[in-house]
C-alpha cells in the first residue's frame, strides 16, 4: 500500500532529515522498494530533480542549501519515485509564498497530467484547490457537508462552504 500511497507534508523541513543529501532523501523510497545499481539509482533521482523543475547538480546539496520552494519541490520528487496511484498533498504550499505557490501547484497539475496521478490535497485555502482538484468535498468539525465539482464551488449550499468561497473570493481580489 505504501508504494501506491505517498505523501507530501506542509512543512518541507521537517520532511527530511537535514543531515541527509538531497540525493538521499529522495532516493530512499527507491532504496525501500527497488534493487536499483548506484549508478541507476544516480540517473533517477537526477530525472526526478528535473521532472520537479530543479537541476540534477542539486542531489548533492544538503536541505538547508534549498529554499523552502526549492525543498518542497524535492519532497515531491521524493513522492513520486515510486510512481504511487495516489498522493496526499497536506497543505503543501501554505507556507509558501505566492510566487513560489504558483510554480509548485502548475508542476503538481503538470505532473497530475502527464503521469496521470491522483492527489487527496487537504488545504484550508481554497484557492490552491481550485486550480487541481476534479472535486471537493468541505469539511465542516470533522464531517464532510458537501461535495461538488469545482465548477460548482461558487454555487455550494452549505454556510461551512459558503465561508471557504468568501474567502477564496477575498484573495482573488487582493491578489488582482
Amino acid at each position: 500500500m505504501r508504494r501506491n500511497v505517498q505523501v507530501v507534508f506542509q512543512d518541507c523541513y521537517s520532511a527530511v532529515n537535514p543531515r541527509f543529501s538531497i540525493k538521499h532523501i529522495i532516493s530512499e523510497p527507491l532504496r525501500n522498494y527497488e534493487r536499483l545499481s548506484p549508478q541507476e539509482e544516480i540517473r533517477k533521482v537526477s530525472e526526478l530533480l528535473e521532472v520537479v523543475g530543479l537541476r540534477s547538480d542539486d542531489m548533492n546539496k544538503k536541505p538547508q542549501q534549498l529554499s523552502g520552494g526549492q525543498l518542497q519541490r524535492v519532497n515531491i520528487a521524493r513522492a513520486i519515485a515510486l510512481e504511487p496511484k495516489l498522493i496526499v498533498l497536506d497543505e503543501p504550499v501554505s507556507s509558501l509564498d505566492m510566487v513560489v505557490q504558483k510554480q509548485i501547484l502548475l508542476h503538481l497539475k503538470d505532473l497530475k497530467e502527464k503521469k496521470g496521478l491522483s492527489y487527496l490535497f487537504i488545504s484550508h485555502d481554497v484557492l490552491p484547490v481550485s486550480l487541481l482538484a476534479d472535486q471537493v468535498a468541505i469539511l465542516d468539525e470533522g464531517q464532510i457537508v458537501e461535495k461538488m465539482e469545482v465548477s460548482q464551488m461558487l454555487s455550494c449550499s452549505h454556510p461551512a462552504s459558503r465561508r471557504l468561497m468568501g474567502d477564496m473570493i477575498l484573495q482573488k481580489k487582493l491578489i488582482t
